[in-house]
């Protein structure tokens, strides 16, 4: 049996163990033979913005983006894309789609899954849409929401279908038509909208209400959607923390409240700083203006603790299935706050290193030589993800499912060229 050090640490829900035969290029089991297996991939989706990244795959990278490109592959498997719709389609019928296909397509090739953010979002509206009646604002924003998911079909297939609804009728911080569809239309069927145009373009997306407002105006949002029918597939829960970690039973109690709707619960956007703490005074964090926020020895140590700390907890409840960090470098980053994961200059910060050991190293089963039995097989234990057997120059892959201990018959084809 293979040892089972990459499952030590994990919860027994996050794991899965199988009996792996191998079978050699003849089809026959390759039986006394070492063998060597190797995680490939989480099902866990680990997640961070791809944001900085989009101008490496269109081919306008800045100095140092190659090096954060590879730091930002060894840890994540999962990219979050901007399509914030002012910045996509800020002249009526122009959309930036090559941009972000080329974005998605980069990141596809390097093995990684892609979600898009969002489709329906009151804050970052185009402006054209104020000179539009609300018909036809409800008519664009049906239009949009259906030419981004069938363009993407296959590339794209997880989306924040609806963003922040709980304020979206009250918003007041500046004119939008989102907000006036909202308010006109009301909450419910603004969701409706959303997500039947998506699920109309592609049935097998995955589409997510996603809100920072995490109060009961959360939860009553949320059962007024689902008695109105409308499917909803995750539920997505942002927890910025620019003003410190809530803590494990907070974060944990805030989980369990979202749990009894019996979905999926995904920590789309979430955020810790390595520098001084906003002041807890400040409501919408958008008005916290500061001309400097630096990163500080004390809070990156303090950053490291928490982050792991955060991802154990999270990991640890079964309905969490999706954990997205809000950026790897303080460069650029959200308010200026110093929450990526590596500096301004590249250089990783504590939490990269802390993060990449509990993520890449407890929940990671590294290559490991074994030898099967007189049937071919070898018992394989770890992280529910997908895996490799290799012998002898060949390769197969195959999948431990979470909670499993089905049989698996893993074929090894020609040896690699």
């Amino acid at each position: 049996m293979l040892q089972r050090a990459a499952v030590a640490s994990a919860p027994a829900h996050r794991t899965g163990e199988s009996v792996v035969t191998v079978l050699g290029a003849d089809g026959l089991p390759l039986a006394e033979a070492e063998v060597t297996i190797e995680q490939t991939r989480h099902a866990f989706a680990f997640g961070n913005i791809g944001f900085e990244l989009v101008p490496l795959a269109n081919g306008a990278g800045r100095p140092g983006d190659d090096e954060l490109a590879e730091r930002w592959l060894d840890l994540f498997n999962t990219a979050t894309l901007p399509f914030y719709w002012a910045e996509f389609e800020p002249e009526l019928g122009r959309p930036h789609t090559e941009r972000l296909r080329r974005a998605a397509e980069w990141f596809a090739a390097r093995g990684v899954a892609l979600k898009g953010h969002p489709l329906a979002w009151h804050t970052l509206a185009p402006e054209w849409l104020l000179s539009l009646t609300t018909d036809e604002v409800e008519a664009a924003q049906r239009a949009r929401i259906r030419r981004e998911v069938a363009d993407f079909a296959g590339l794209i297939d997880t989306w924040d279908a609806i963003n922040e609804v709980v304020i979206m009728p009250v918003f007041d911080k500046e004119e939008n038509g989102l907000t006036r569809l909202a308010r006109e239309r009301g909450r419910i069927p603004t969701i409706r909208l959303a997500f039947e145009e998506a699920r109309a373009a592609n049935p097998r997306a995955t589409l997510l209400l996603n809100d920072f407002d995490l109060s009961s105006a959360y939860e009553c949002l949320i059962e007024g959607v689902l008695e109105a029918g409308i499917r909803i597939d995750a539920i997505g829960l942002q927890t910025h923390m620019h003003q410190g970690y809530r803590g494990e039973d907070a974060m944990l109690a805030t989980v369990e409240r979202f749990a009894r709707y019996g979905l999926p619960l995904h920590l789309t956007e979430t955020s810790l700083v390595s520098g001084a703490l906003m002041p807890r005074d400040i409501v919408d964090l958008n008005d916290w203006q500061v001309e400097s926020w630096p990163s500080t020895l004390e809070g990156e140590a303090r950053q490291a603790d928490e982050l792991v700390r955060h991802y154990r907890s999270l990991v640890g409840h079964p309905s969490v299935e999706a954990i997205t960090y809000w950026g790897i470098t303080d460069r650029d980053a959200w308010l200026g706050a110093p929450i990526g994961l590596l500096r301004a200059d590249g250089t990783p910060k504590p939490s990269y290193d802390a993060l990449h050991a509990l993520v890449k190293g407890e929940w990671w089963l590294a290559p490991t030589t074994i030898r099967t039995d007189a049937a071919g097989r070898v018992r394989v234990a770890g992280f529910a993800g997908d895996y490799e057997v290799r012998a002898g120059g060949a390769a197969a892959p195959f999948t431990l499912a979470r909670g499993a201990d089905d049989p698996v018959t893993a074929a090894l084809g020609s040896a690699r060229a």
